[in-house]
């Protein structure tokens, strides 16, 4: 079966509804193609202790207020999908799912979307499926020949998996740090980190980040000095289980081991940890496999883009991969500016920013 829209939006998660809910609201015909089986994004599968950094009411997308949960100062991140659900309900989005997108193409004078449920011909085309389906682990030497378990931030659940074992966890950003917070309390922990943790002051939130994120990209937008934006305060947020870890002595990081064995880790000097697990809080890729038939990545797997708009395929946008499409953008605040500008540009309202 083949249809024709004004614009597909490929992903369903945060991104996908914020780029929606414009595109709604400026009268295009479109349509939002998620892989995934039930509304939520990513957030359906995040471990159980995972809470936002900020407040409700600076998680909002655009149109409808996150509503505050009881109890919880920083939502967890069943809220979100509730949050994200009801959203997608209170404005009838059109969204498809499970459909899964297998290529996008060119194809006189438009774009073609090839799925597992049928082809869809687009004057424009939104890509918005994030990273968290792409996840990055180093090629760190003897991995293949550690015989205990290795994992990846996607995989974790919570400290009952891990329960008397020794868990070595990997990585320096938040991932990293909350997970290792998590496990502190029940397991034989080493945190690892490339370089010593740098914790953001205790009162630094996502709101404070966003801004800071905002501020560096008008200073680069105006040709002014770069502010060093999120990277310039930290990598880690002091949310309260990381402080409550980190205060009572538990999140003492050691550096990055230079390689694994049968039985665990082992540094430059000869010094080794055995251990039954290994997780890798390694962060992610774009998840940009649909787009290999446009031919378009370039050094380090990204597509250029002027804003959103990819340079070499202006009738492809690409929204909430990080601050390369669009300042904070991939999060629940930061991608309601650029998925505004995405719905006017597409519209022909505006050039694309």
């Amino acid at each position: 079966m083949t249809r024709h829209v004004d614009v597909v939006v490929i992903g369903g998660g945060q991104s996908g509804l914020a780029a929606g809910y414009h595109l709604r609201r400026l009268g295009l015909d479109f349509v939002v193609l998620d892989a995934q089986a039930a509304p939520g994004g990513a957030w359906q599968r995040a471990w159980d202790s995972l809470h936002l950094f900020s407040p409700a009411v600076y998680s909002s997308l655009p149109g409808r207020p996150m509503p505050v949960q009881t109890g919880e100062r920083y939502p967890d991140a069943a809220h979100v999908v509730d949050y994200l659900t009801a959203y997608e309900r209170r404005y009838e989005l059109p969204v498809l799912r499970p459909v899964r997108v297998s290529g996008v193409h060119r194809e006189d004078g438009h774009l073609r979307v090839e799925t597992d449920s049928g082809t869809w011909h687009a004057r424009a085309v939104i890509s918005a499926t994030g990273t968290w389906w792409r996840p990055f682990q180093p090629a760190v030497p003897g991995r293949c020949a550690f015989r205990g378990q290795q994992s990846h931030t996607v995989d974790y659940r919570g400290p009952r998996d891990f329960a008397g074992q020794r868990v070595v966890v990997v990585g320096g950003g938040n991932s990293g740090a909350q997970i290792a917070a998590d496990l502190a309390y029940d397991t034989e922990l080493t945190w690892v980190t490339r370089r010593p943790p740098r914790f953001l002051a205790d009162d630094v939130d996502g709101r404070a980040l966003f801004d800071a994120a905002t501020a560096r990209r008008r200073a680069l937008d105006e040709g002014r000095t770069d502010t060093g934006g999120v990277a310039s305060l930290g990598d880690i947020v002091a949310v309260p289980p990381v402080r409550e870890a980190r205060d009572a002595g538990l999140l003492k990081a050691s550096p990055m081991f230079v390689r694994l064995d049968r039985d665990g880790v082992v540094w430059a000097d000869g010094t080794r940890a055995e251990a039954d697990a290994v997780i890798w809080c390694t962060g992610f890729r774009p998840a940009l496999g649909h787009l290999a038939p446009l031919e378009l990545r370039g050094p380090r797997g990204h597509i250029a883009t002027a804003g959103t708009r990819s340079v070499a395929e202006p009738r492809l946008h690409l929204l909430g991969y990080g601050d390369w499409t669009g300042p904070a953008s991939a999060t629940l605040i930061g991608v309601g500016r650029p998925a505004r500008d995405v719905a006017r540009a597409i519209a022909g309202l505006e050039p694309a920013p």
